[in-house]
């Protein structure tokens, strides 16, 4: 089986990871995505700033495999603040929707002490399976 890279244009490049990878099967694994721009920089210090950035950023990887937001079977969030989450889950899903409209996959939210890159406040993973399904998006 050979996976392929999935890398958005125009994004810095990734460093000791893959944005995304492949399979021939049309499985589509996203790694975990913060809310930084496509330079790695941080434009939102906010919660719901940094989540809706952080779910573009996983819709840029689906769309870069030839996908759309409702070819995402799985997501993964990693918050730091539960109480910041549940405070605003009215904004959380207006952002949502904002980017994968009315798909919701299934879903599990976890929260961590921190996250590697020190600004970031969400990481989001997913799954998706990209109906061309051969490897070549």
């Amino acid at each position: 089986m050979t996976l392929k890279t999935i890398h958005p244009e125009g994004w810095a490049p990734a460093r000791g990871y893959a944005n995304g990878m492949l399979a021939p099967d049309g499985t589509l694994h996203v790694g975990g995505q913060i809310g930084w721009t496509a330079q790695q920089e941080f434009e939102a210090t906010d919660f719901i700033g940094q989540m809706e950035q952080t779910l573009a950023n996983v819709l840029a990887v689906v769309e870069a495999a030839g996908g759309t937001a409702s070819d995402v079977a799985r997501l993964t969030w990693f918050i730091t603040d539960k109480a910041e989450y549940l405070a605003h889950q009215r904004e959380v899903g207006a952002a949502y929707r904002r980017i994968f409209g009315r798909h919701f996959p299934a879903m599990s939210v976890v929260v961590v002490s921190e996250l590697i890159e020190d600004q970031a406040l969400i990481e989001i993973e997913a799954t998706a399976h990209i109906a061309a399904g051969d490897g070549s998006a």
